[in-house]
């Protein structure tokens, strides 16, 4: 039995006090919710006050981004021993904003997921389509594209300690929600696509929906077999909602 992660990317949101009463609200209703893991991502600035704040705790953090690089001349940069040794656990790669602004390849993501891995990180691998590639209906094509570069620079046997995340990026911050079937339907293309290679691992790897997930269609979302949890955006800035996503989970 797959356990749901709810994980929340705060993106480029908060402040030192922000995230004092965010983090607070979530760890007052985290008993509720103790059948499913609860992980937070926020700003690179704020993983230490996360890390001190959570430390001890049910809820895990991870950071947003990594660089491929171990250390060096990188400015600006953040390597993974720097935020293993902050106590991430997960890590997220190739979100769909880091591929779409900021021009990372499928190559550079499968980089980044070998470089989490290599220093103890989890990585949360992002996969997913525009809308101009769902209307040409070449949406499994796009996935197993990315799917593949990081199964070609790695192997199957990788994602045995990885976690996918399936973000159709016309549902991010526009309001839209690809519909439950439309979601499970490429979980379960992505599924496919591992047991292809590892029957056994494939069913075992846990793989997040993060189009837009809400309080009030996360029920409907993480009901379908092949959806194990949620990549949350804007919701996770809300305790509540955070939490009734993850309480969707239970």
């Amino acid at each position: 039995m797959r356990r749901k992660l709810v994980a929340g990317n705060w993106k480029m949101n908060g402040s030192t006090s922000s995230i004092r009463e965010l983090l607070q609200g979530i760890l007052g209703g985290s008993a509720e919710v103790a059948a499913v893991e609860l992980a937070v991502f926020p700003p690179f600035v704020y993983l230490d006050a996360v890390a001190r704040q959570l430390t001890g705790t049910a809820v895990g953090w991870g950071a947003q981004n990594l660089s491929e690089h171990a250390s060096g001349a990188h400015t600006g940069e953040v390597a993974g021993p720097m935020l293993k040794d902050l106590g991430c656990v997960y890590v997220i790669v190739g979100h769909s904003e880091r591929r779409t602004l900021y021009g990372e390849s499928d190559q550079v993501v499968a980089r980044k997921f070998a470089a989490a891995r290599k220093f103890g990180l989890k990585p949360i691998l992002c996969v997913g389509e525009t809308l101009e590639e769902r209307d040409q209906g070449v949406t499994e094509a796009v996935v197993e594209r990315q799917l593949k570069a990081v199964l070609d620079l790695e192997g199957v046997a990788s994602f045995a300690d990885a976690v996918i995340a399936y973000e159709p990026v016309w549902a991010i911050g526009t309001g839209r929600t690809a519909t439950p079937q439309q979601a499970q339907d490429v979980h379960a293309f992505i599924r496919a696509q591992l047991a292809a290679l590892d029957p056994a691992l494939a069913s075992q790897v846990r793989i997040l929906y993060g189009g837009s997930v809400k309080g009030a269609n996360a029920g409907e979302l993480l009901v379908m077999p092949d959806i194990d949890g949620g990549l949350v955006g804007g919701a996770s800035l809300d305790p509540k909602d955070f939490l009734l996503i993850a309480k969707a989970g239970c």
